[in-house]
């Protein structure tokens, strides 16, 4: 079975039948009750007891039942792409035949449980920008991975991106994506911040927690048990506290969130439970947006979005008004930023950055990580006891390859370009973020080195902007590149300070400190800090 594709106009389109292996994950319901059946049988030494037989019976009855109706259902479940729809047929009394037009699909979603990995498929659901209420969502259960990637990239390909820009309905809350809660940072950290706030509480009303009777119980049962356990315990009931906090957080955060175009020239984000919340922001005021993603939600294919908007109060009130998309995957990312900017998110096709910054995040991670945290275990080793001398070369064999990793990582995140109406810079491993600014929002540049990046020919480039967090960097770009693209990004700006005399091409010209400083050597040499801009009235903060 190969995923539906474009066919010739005129020519019927092919029905597609879903996976053979959609049978197993059918009888994945047998594990509970197999599984039980195998305890009792083992906490028997082996004999069956006339219970246990009419358990395992049941369970035969049952598994003859299900598969054959399983068995039906994926014989008559199947699939087609038409020129202008998408429509699945299925019902095994009641025959249903359900379409979506084409042009309509919002979103393409692959989910796969880890009994759907163990047989190496997935399910697919498209939908609508309105469909989280189940009513215009299709569902494919199951495709093989190969062809729901095909299937996925067929149905995007033929989506009408222009009406999905000019929808009003932006996004809404979807209750699958309360899987990502998890992937962030606070699922750890929030744990010990509820904790630091519980202290402090204490503490301010003169309560000093590690008296308390169940404090020092728990610290001395943790001290008198064997750490192997106790220390994966621990971890395992900060996780699960960490989880469950995050789910709640996400639902009172993000309850009824929707996000949309009251009209041409606003753009409202609704969301809260128990504290409902609503941001209106203006059009003329919408510079730009962010696509973040943070480590753990990149590895589980999610993202968030921000805008880039003047207007939204100071900087800390502007990092929590300005996200307009909670951690969702990364398709409805990507549209919701495309709806927001009312073009397609400029993404793709980003330049790379020299060898150079690859070279510098690899040596400052180890002069900052690896060489002070082993220099630090040795020192106390020979202070103390030697086996801190086995932990320094230890930390220094672990410590090594994951900074060389995340600098690996680090390098391949960045990039920029210039496309259409956007200035596009994307950096960072922790939390990696794709910027879309205005161009014209550029009021100012600025030109920034080291004494390190200056010796590898690296110049970090920083478009001031009246809004958002007033300053985005495309980092570690060469020295050479640095004025073009400032140049090209930002017309208007730095057009006067540029020297063209020496220039063999767009990519070398560069500023001019003076009529007697036109080498792009010397601009390497003089240059710590230089910031070009049109006018001081254009750096109005307001």
């Amino acid at each position: 079975m190969t995923a539906a594709a474009p066919h010739a106009p005129g020519a019927p389109a092919r029905w597609h039948r879903l996976d053979r292996r959609t049978l197993l994950v059918h009888c994945g319901w047998l594990a509970a009750p197999l599984g039980s059946w195998a305890l009792t049988a083992l906490a028997t030494g082996g004999r069956i007891t006339p219970g246990a037989w009419i358990t395992l019976t049941a369970i035969a009855g049952s598994f003859a039942v299900l598969t054959v109706i399983g068995l039906i259902r994926w014989l008559r479940t199947d699939y087609r792409v038409t020129h202008d729809s998408f429509e699945v047929r299925s019902g095994v009394l009641t025959r249903r035949l359900r379409s979506v037009p084409l042009h309509r699909i919002r979103t393409v979603d692959l989910t796969a449980s880890p009994l759907h990995r163990l047989f190496g498929v997935t399910v697919l659901r498209a939908g609508t920008a309105g469909s989280s209420g189940g009513g215009t969502e299709l569902s494919l259960e199951a495709l093989t991975t190969a062809d729901a990637e095909r299937l996925r990239a067929t149905l995007m390909a033929r989506a009408d991106a222009a009406a999905a820009a000019e929808d009003p309905v932006v996004s809404r809350i979807n209750w699958r994506w309360l899987r990502y809660a998890p992937l962030t940072f606070w699922v750890i950290g929030g744990v010990f911040a509820a904790a630091g706030g519980v202290y402090r509480a204490l503490d301010g009303a003169g309560i000093e927690p590690w008296k308390l009777g169940i404090v020092r119980s728990a610290f001395d049962e943790f001290g008198a048990s064997a750490l192997w356990i106790t220390i994966p315990l621990a971890l395992l009931a900060v996780l699960v506290l960490g989880t469950v906090g995050a789910l709640a957080l996400y639902v009172e955060g993000w309850w009824n969130f929707r996000l949309e175009w009251t009209d041409a020239h606003t753009l409202r984000v609704r969301r809260g439970l128990f504290t409902t919340r609503s941001v209106t922001i203006e059009r003329a005021r919408l510079r730009g947006a962010v696509l973040r993603e943070p480590l753990l939600l990149r590895a589980g294919g999610g993202a968030t979005v921000r805008v880039v908007a003047g207007g939204l109060g100071n900087k800390e009130e502007n990092r929590k008004r300005s996200v307009i998309l909670p951690p969702a995957p990364r398709t409805e990312a990507v549209r919701t930023a495309s709806g927001t900017l009312r073009t397609a998110f400029p993404d793709a096709g980003l330049r790379a950055h020299p060898k150079a910054a690859l070279r510098r995040r690899r040596t400052r991670g180890l002069l900052l990580v690896t060489l002070p945290g082993t220099l630090i275990l040795a020192f106390l080793g020979l202070l103390l006891t030697p086996v801190l001398l086995h932990c320094a070369w230890a930390f220094a064999l672990v410590s090594a390859p994951v900074v060389l990793w995340l600098a690996r990582d680090a390098y391949r995140n960045l990039g920029h370009g210039v496309q259409g109406r956007y200035l596009v810079t994307r950096s960072g491993t922790f939390s990696r973020e794709t910027v879309a600014l205005q161009r014209e929002a550029i009021a100012a540049w600025t030109f920034s080195t080291t004494p390190f990046s200056r010796r590898t020919g690296l110049v970090t480039l920083t478009a001031a902007v009246a809004a958002g967090e007033d300053g985005y960097h495309v980092r570690d770009l060469a020295a050479d590149d640095a004025p073009a693209l400032a140049a090209a990004a930002g017309p208007g700006i730095l057009e006067e300070f540029l020297d063209h005399g020496d220039r063999g091409g767009h990519g070398n010209a560069v500023p001019a400190h003076g009529h007697g400083n036109s080498g792009p050597g010397r601009h390497r040499k003089s240059m710590s800090t230089h910031t070009l801009h049109r006018n001081p009235d254009d750096l109005d903060m307001t």
